[in-house]
C-alpha cells in the first residue's frame, strides 16, 4: 500500500471523526486501560502492608479507579478533537450540583471512612452513642446498625457517630457490675459486709481478677448504703446483674439484715375533745 493510499485510507471520514483519529483514540484507550489495571494493583497492594480496614481499602480502590477513568475518559476525548475545556468544566458543575444535593450522604461516608480506619468499635461490640445504646450488627460507609437490648434495630448515620461522645462496653473484654444496697443503721457493718460476699460467691459468671468487694459507700437519713462490685464478660452483664440482686435479698434475709426503705409517719392531732364540743353546744 503506497502512502498516498494509507494517507487517503486515515484521511476516510467515519461521522465527524476521520478513521486515523479514532485509531488514535483507540490506541489512547487501551494505554489509558492498561495504565489503570497497573496503578490499581500497585495501590491495592500499598493498602495490603497498611493497617486500614479492607472495607476502607475497597472504598479507597474504587475511589481511585473511578477517577483513573475520568481522566481516561478526558484523554481519549482530547485525542478525538473534543474540546476537553468544555467538558471539564460540565463535569466541575455538575460535581458542585451533586455535592451540594449530596451533602448529608457525603458526610455519612466522611464518617464512616472514620469509623473503619480508626476502629472505635467492632461487629459484635455493644456501645451506646446519641443516646442509643446496642450491639453492633453491621457497619457499612453510609450507617451503623443497632441491635438494642428490647430487640429494636436502629440505624445511626455515620456522620453524627463519629462527631459524638461514644461508649464501648465490650473493647476491654469485662464489665464492672456495681449494685447499691441500703441496710438499718442497727445491722453491724461487718455483718452486712459478709452477707454481700455470701451472695457474691453464690453468683454464676464472676471474673476473680480483678476481685469482688464491698463498700459502706453512703450514710442516708434512715439506712446506710452499701455497693456491692464485681466484674464479668460483657455479654453476661445482665445475667450478673439480675442475678446478683436476687442473691443479696436472700443473703440479707438469711444474716437477719433489715433491708430498710423510706418511711412516711402521719400524725393526726385532735384540737379539741368531744366533751368540749359538747359544752359548747349546750351553750
Amino acid at each position: 500500500m503506497s502512502l498516498t493510499s494509507f494517507s487517503d485510507l486515515s484521511n476516510l471520514k467515519i461521522g465527524d471523526f476521520s478513521l486515523g483519529r479514532l485509531c488514535s483514540a483507540a490506541i489512547t484507550l487501551l494505554i489509558c486501560l492498561l495504565v489503570i489495571h497497573c496503578v490499581g494493583k500497585v495501590f491495592r497492594r500499598l493498602l495490603e502492608r497498611s493497617r486500614l480496614d479492607r472495607q476502607v481499602q475497597r472504598y479507597l480502590t474504587s475511589g481511585l479507579r473511578f477517577l483513573l477513568y475520568v481522566i481516561a475518559v478526558l484523554i481519549v476525548a482530547d485525542s478525538l478533537g473534543i474540546p476537553v475545556t468544555s467538558l471539564v468544566a460540565l463535569l466541575s458543575v455538575g460535581s458542585l450540583g451533586l455535592t451540594l444535593a449530596a451533602e448529608d450522604i457525603l458526610g455519612n461516608m466522611a464518617g464512616g471512612l472514620v469509623i473503619l480506619s480508626s476502629h472505635p468499635f467492632a461487629i459484635g461490640d455493644f456501645i451506646e452513642a446519641s443516646g442509643t445504646s446496642g450491639t453492633v450488627r453491621e457497619i457499612t460507609l453510609n450507617h451503623t446498625k443497632l441491635e438494642t437490648l428490647d430487640g429494636l434495630t436502629v440505624l445511626l448515620p455515620n456522620k453524627a457517630l463519629s462527631a459524638s461522645q461514644m461508649t464501648n462496653y465490650t473493647v476491654l473484654g469485662r464489665r464492672r457490675v456495681a449494685r447499691k444496697i441500703t441496710a438499718s443503721y442497727d445491722a453491724p457493718t461487718e455483718t452486712v459486709k459478709a452477707a454481700c460476699r455470701r451472695a457474691l460467691t453464690q453468683t454464676e459468671g464472676l471474673l476473680d481478677n480483678p476481685a469482688p468487694s464491698v463498700y459502706l459507700t453512703d450514710y442516708q437519713s434512715s439506712a446506710v448504703e452499701y455497693t456491692v462490685y464485681c466484674w464479668t464478660a460483657p455479654e453476661k452483664y445482665w445475667d450478673v446483674y439480675l442475678a446478683l440482686g436476687e442473691r443479696l435479698r436472700d443473703a440479707f434475709a438469711d444474716a437477719g439484715v433489715e433491708m430498710t426503705y423510706n418511711h412516711l409517719n402521719v400524725h393526726i392531732l385532735e384540737s379539741r375533745s368531744a366533751k368540749d364540743r359538747g359544752a359548747d353546744s349546750a351553750l
